[in-house]
């Protein structure tokens, strides 16, 4: 059976495309067949003539995934805007079926499947009378989530709020990660442990600045994947 885990964050460009490419990494350099999967990106660009998702080429390059990195999501929109509005643009509503159809080709191809969401938590991919949240899909993946989140000023209020949102939605917590974490930095360091205190979520691992590994334990990271 394959495990998987859906990577969220504490809003837009906190590092989430980032971690979950040093997670796919980590598993991948230990010899364990992982995979990556996007449903949704937004803000692609065109590279010679190609319509590129950034986020998708990012990890693949990361974890030295050999597979064309627009086949690693349902949908990707070249608008630069939530995706509810992209897809509102470009004429392509989201369609949870084709989410799930993917998703379920990819855990049959994956031991491991890692699924990065867009922007926070409470991203909406569809308004258009339909009303379909991304909370939606992860639970029609039956996923729980990790938390990406910036180790500095505002990190508490952000995570805390994300942790309860999701919470409510009942979606399990498995635990948070930190972005850009300075351990010499006193905040960094507060706000780890009152992150802990308030949520009563594990921060599992702290990723500093350009780091090119995650520094956890590769049977730590397995136990947070849910069996699918």
């Amino acid at each position: 059976m394959s495990k998987g885990l859906f990577v969220t964050g504490t809003g837009t460009d906190i590092g989430k495309t980032y971690v979950t490419g040093l997670i796919v990494k980590k598993f991948r350099s230990g010899g364990i067949n992982a995979g990556y999967y996007k449903p949704a990106l937004s803000g692609a660009e065109f590279v010679d003539g190609e319509l590129v998702p950034g986020d998708c080429k990012h990890v693949a390059d990361t974890a030295g995934l050999q597979i064309t990195p627009q086949k690693l999501a349902s949908y990707i929109f070249k608008t630069e805007v939530s995706p509810h509005l992209a897809a509102q643009i470009e004429g392509r509503p989201i369609e949870p079926n084709v989410i799930f159809n993917d998703f379920e080709k990819f855990i049959c191809r994956y031991e491991y499947i890692t699924v990065e969401g867009c922007g926070g938590i409470i991203c909406p991919l569809r308004l258009d009378g339909i009303v379909i949240m991304q909370t939606d899909i992860i639970r029609l993946l039956n996923l729980d989530v990790i938390i990406v989140a910036e180790s500095g000023l505002g990190s508490i209020n952000g995570t805390a709020l994300t942790v309860h949102y999701a919470e409510s939605q009942g979606i399990a917590v498995r635990g948070i990660i930190l972005n850009n974490y300075d351990a010499n930095n006193f905040l960094h360091r507060d706000n780890k442990n009152s992150i802990e205190l308030i949520t009563k979520i594990s921060v599992v691992a702290c990723v500093s600045a350009g780091a090119a590994s995650l520094d956890m334990d590769t049977p730590d990271l397995c136990r947070l994947y849910k069996e699918l």
